[in-house]
């Protein structure tokens, strides 16, 4: 399963790549299960497999810690050995078998208790992981939520030694099994710098939609140190996350592009006027769009948190398995 080629590596001139490929035509071309592949297997056309009936037994009201549980079942359920007895090819398997899951216990927690649930033979009439999720959630499929779906998880399924992939590096250290590993790495996604900056940038754009001013949202924001969404990433340029997220809001006609727009630039003259280096064009990064488009997706901000941690299983898992490597 290991490969020469990073993981990911970011090129502060050129951009981001996953196993040498550029993420801005990963999230032009490929599906996420392509990506999943990619970044685990060395080569992409590796699909996820589908879900397995496995219905969520605990709804807590919090998607994410919904998520998080359902994940920790699974390897009393399922008989998941801790990596360091296994082989590769074994902890692979489970990977997939898992990251699957934790899409499809979101999608359960989303669709809620009064809603009968979508059945596994109907959620498996529509192909590519994206299609299912919204398949399981919704009972019927949006081409375009299910696109702007897709795109976020292409472009954030990996960055790096983030903080919730050296979580899930550590777990696997200690031997742990793959759905210990995915699990905890779902809780340290959540912090209002990680996964939680798309709902927080979500709720100024649409402060600056009801106020018509995106400036005087950005300086309350900034003065209260609550401007997320505009961080430095190491690019020199623009994050080519930023590029192609922006670019498939524009191809889809995101309602809130304009206003999103004027607040980026709102942010980026604000942070410039500071002296503070804001991310470079269009003043914003990753999150801040990716709350863009899973608004035009019409997922409830409740839901963000979640969904970004659904984009990381895939580099989550590609990590875990080179900690097994690496133990030998």
């Amino acid at each position: 399963m290991s490969t020469t080629c990073p993981i990911s590596s970011m090129d502060p001139e050129r951009g981001l790549f996953y196993r040498g490929r550029d993420v801005r035509d990963l999230v032009s071309q490929s599906g996420f299960e392509d990506v999943w592949g990619l970044l685990v297997d060395g080569a992409p056309g590796h699909a996820l497999p589908p879900a397995e009936p496995f219905p969520l037994t605990v709804r807590t009201g919090d998607h994410r810690v919904d998520m998080q549980s359902a994940l920790a079942q699974l390897a009393p359920v399922w008989g998941f050995r801790p990596i360091g007895e296994i082989s590769a090819s074994a902890l692979r398997d489970d990977l997939a078998r898992a990251s699957v899951m934790a899409l499809s216990f979101l999608a359960q927690s989303a669709r809620g208790e009064d809603l009968p649930a979508i059945g596994q033979r109907q959620v498996n009439t529509v192909g590519g992981t994206a299609r299912r999720f919204v398949m399981r959630w919704r009972g019927e499929v949006d081409e375009a939520h299910a696109r702007a779906i897709d795109a976020c998880w292409v472009a954030l399924a990996d960055h790096g030694l983030t903080s919730s992939t050296q979580v899930a590096r550590q777990i696997a250290a200690t031997g742990a099994d793959a759905a210990a590993c995915l699990s905890g790495a779902v809780a340290a996604v959540s912090s209002p710098r990680g996964g939680g900056a798309a709902v927080r940038a979500l709720g100024l754009i649409r402060e600056a939609e009801r106020s018509g001013d995106p400036e005087a949202v950005v300086a309350r924001a900034l003065e209260a140190g609550a401007l997320f969404g505009f961080h430095q990433d190491g690019y020199d340029g623009t994050d080519p996350r930023v590029e192609a997220l922006r670019g498939v809001a524009i191809e889809l006609g995101a309602p809130r592009l304009e206003v999103a727009d004027a607040v980026a630039r709102a942010g980026y003259t604000a942070l410039s006027e500071r002296g503070t280096r804001p991310a470079a064009a269009f003043g914003s990064h990753a999150m801040f769009w990716a709350g863009v488009l899973l608004d035009l997706a019409e997922v409830p901000p409740p839901m963000f948190t979640a969904m970004i941690a659904c984009s990381k299983v895939a580099g989550w898992s590609a990590h875990i398995l080179q900690v097994h490597d690496e133990l030998g």
